[in-house]
């Protein structure tokens, strides 16, 4: 049986949160990433609206500490009604 890939922590590890476009909501889903990177920059986010305009991909390149931090980090993002995936 393979082994699932394993990353070594601490390393910058990408999450991509796609949402509902609404006033404010990157501001909402950068202040939750910040909770757990406080030194990530405008740098580390790219933003890709979808062709309709009705949702927005956010891409962090986030320092992620290990994989509790992460399932921490996913579950506060998807508290925000305009989530609709994190990966």
């Amino acid at each position: 049986m393979d082994e699932p890939p394993r990353i070594d922590f601490p390393c910058y590890y990408p999450i991509k949160v796609i949402v509902e476009l609404a006033p404010d909501v990157i501001d909402q889903i950068s202040e939750i990433v910040k909770i757990y990177d406080d030194k990530i920059s405008l740098d580390d986010v790219t933003q890709n609206p979808s062709r309709n305009g009705k949702f927005v991909s956010i891409r962090f390149r986030f320092w992620a500490t290990g994989e509790p931090q992460l399932r921490r980090l996913f579950d506060d993002l998807k508290t925000n009604k305009a989530v609709r995936m994190v990966l």
